[in-house]
C-alpha cells in the first residue's frame, strides 16, 4: 500500500507547491510510480507540472461524485508521474463540500481506488485550513509542513499543529507529521540562520534535515511547467529537492 503525504500550511508564500511539484518528481525519477494532486484552486500545481488549469474531469468532479479518480488522472512527461489535476472551479468546493455526506472522507474516499497503484501520492494543499485541506488531512498518512525561514515563520504554526492534532483525533488517527521542511532559506543572512536555529530547537525531531535554499531556478521552473530537476538539474535547488525526496522516501 503506498504513502500518502499532504503538504499543508496554512500561510500561504512558504512553497508548498514548489515542494509538492519538486518531491514527486523526484520520486518518481527515482523509479516510484507517483501520483500528485493538486487539492489547490490556483491550480498552479498543474500548471507547474505542464498541465492546463482549466481541464476537465478535475479533482472538483472527483470530490463532488461526478467522475472517478481514474477518469481524472493525467500522465505527465515525467515518467510514473501522474496529476489528479485542480481547476478554478474547486473553489466553489469550500461552500458544496460541507453540504455533501460524508464530506470530510470524499478525497479519502476517491484515492482508494488507487492507492495500491501508487508508491506515494503528494497532495498540495491551499493556503488554508477549510473543507479542502481538511479532505487533504484526513486522506493522509503523513504531513510535510514548509515553513519559510523568515520573521513570521513560526506564526501560525502552533494553530496548524492543534488543527493536525483535531484532524488526528477526531478524523484521522494514523495521521502523523513526517517533517517540517525549511524553505526559502537565504544562509546569507542572520534572520535566516536565526528562524532556522529557533524551529530546530522548538521542533528538534520534526524538521528535515535538508534545507531548501533561495535559488533563482526554483522560481524560473513553473513559467515553463516543468520541475526544476528538469528546468536546470544541477542547480542547489534542485539538489536540495533531491536530497529532501531521498529523506522523504527513507521516513516511508
Amino acid at each position: 500500500m503506498g504513502t500518502i503525504y499532504a503538504i499543508a500550511n496554512q500561510k500561504g508564500g512558504v512553497g508548498k507547491t514548489t515542494t509538492a511539484v519538486n518531491v514527486a518528481a523526484c520520486i518518481a525519477e527515482a523509479g516510484y510510480e507517483t501520483l500528485l494532486v493538486d487539492v489547490d484552486p490556483q491550480a498552479n500545481a498543474t500548471v507547474g507540472i505542464g498541465l492546463p488549469k482549466d481541464g476537465e474531469p478535475s479533482i472538483y468532479d472527483v470530490l463532488l461524485g461526478d467522475a472517478t479518480v481514474e477518469e481524472a488522472l493525467k500522465r505527465t512527461t515525467i515518467e510514473r508521474l501522474s496529476v489528479l489535476p485542480a481547476h478554478p472551479d474547486l473553489a466553489g468546493a469550500s461552500v458544496e463540500l460541507p453540504r455533501l455526506p460524508g464530506s470530510e472522507n470524499r478525497l479519502r474516499d476517491a484515492l482508494a481506488s488507487v492507492r495500491d497503484r501508487f508508491a506515494f501520492t503528494l497532495l498540495d494543499c491551499p493556503p488554508s485550513l477549510g473543507p479542502l485541506t481538511v479532505n487533504a488531512l484526513v486522506a493522509a498518512d503523513r504531513v510535510i509542513v514548509p515553513v519559510q525561514t523568515e520573521y513570521f515563520a513560526l506564526e501560525g504554526l502552533a494553530g496548524l499543529l492543534d488543527t493536525l492534532a483535531l484532524v488526528q483525533r477526531e478524523l484521522n488517527p494514523r495521521l502523523t507529521v513526517a517533517g517540517m521542511l525549511l524553505t526559502m532559506h537565504d544562509a546569507r543572512t542572520n534572520l535566516a540562520r536565526d528562524v532556522e536555529r529557533e524551529v530546530r530547537e522548538h521542533f528538534p525531531a520534526l524538521v528535515f534535515d535538508t534545507v531548501i535554499p533561495r535559488n533563482v531556478r526554483i522560481s524560473e521552473a513553473p513559467s515553463f511547467g516543468v520541475p526544476v530537476i528538469h528546468h536546470d538539474p544541477h542547480s542547489t535547488g534542485a539538489d536540495a529537492y533531491f536530497e529532501l525526496a531521498k529523506e522523504v522516501a527513507a521516513r516511508g
